[in-house]
């Protein structure tokens, strides 16, 4: 849609709900109060054996990308580039991982607030594709929202079994890291970078019968991934499926499509 310079002559916004391949001049024009900005985060981290280490990077940028270019322009959504190194320091042993620390991640994600704050965007989404992030990204949360006014949120395209969400029976619920479903989502995506002949299960049945400390207990506790065994994944990748993958990337875009609305709605009420 045409929108008027200050000079009065007609200007027109590029097609696109990327910031970054807007013009200076856009930003007045295209980025308003009710602008929503999507930050996909991801990781580079082992992944076992058979799967790449941009697993998580690539998971959220195009579950991140499919849904905002779906209700983009509805919604007004904007997609920011994806940050590629987070915390990753549960996979510090592993070679070729590359991880920010604790400290540093939480400045990155200030910083990006803090910028994002110079825009006439109120709200910013933090869509997270690597579980390690998730508390962290919850105290960025309040700290943007002190530091800068925003309106902060955060989501995943699919909640991790260690944090509330559900893996296959056949795991445990203790899928997760490398395990069946991310198996089967890569399958989907990217199957020339997934090498099944070298998955193999590995679910730490030890603590299945626990009631609180186990994966998705109610008594967490730190871990590293090569804990678990030195493959360094943590479920049963051997049952995944690009059938599957398919059926959990379409629900992935379509539950963060109904996300972003509540997100658009969403307002304080003293």
């Amino acid at each position: 849609m045409p929108t008027f310079s200050p000079t009065g002559s007609v200007r027109a916004v590029p097609p696109t709900r990327n910031l970054s391949e807007l013009r200076g001049p856009d930003i007045a024009s295209a980025i308003g109060s009710d602008s929503i900005m999507v930050q996909p985060l991801g990781a580079i981290e082992q992944h076992g054996p058979h799967l790449p280490f941009n697993t998580d990077l690539l998971i959220a940028e195009r579950v991140a990308t499919d849904a905002v270019s779906r209700v983009g322009r509805e919604l007004d959504v904007w997609l920011l580039p994806p940050l590629a190194y987070t915390k990753s320091n549960e996979h510090a042993w592993a070679p070729g991982t590359i991880w920010l620390s604790a400290t540093t991640l939480l400045a990155v994600l200030d910083d990006i607030g803090r910028c994002i704050a110079e825009t006439r965007a109120r709200k910013l989404v933090f869509f997270n594709g690597h579980g390690g992030n998730s508390a962290l990204v919850g105290v960025a949360n309040r700290e943007i929202r002190l530091a800068h006014g925003l309106m902060t949120f955060l989501t995943h395209p699919g909640v991790p079994a260690d944090q509330g969400g559900s893996s296959p029976e056949s795991e445990l619920g203790m899928g997760i890291h490398g395990g069946t479903d991310e198996t089967s989502i890569m399958l989907h995506l990217a199957p020339e970078l997934v090498d099944m002949d070298a998955a193999t299960r590995n679910v730490p049945e030890h603590l299945a019968d626990n009631r609180y400390v186990r994966f998705g207990g109610r008594v967490g506790f730190g871990w590293l991934s090569n804990d678990f065994g030195a493959t360094g994944h943590i479920g049963d990748p051997t049952a995944a499926t690009p059938e599957r993958g398919a059926e959990l990337y379409e629900g992935a875009v379509a539950a963060f499509c109904e996300a972003l609305a509540e997100v658009r709605a969403f307002e304080f009420q003293p």
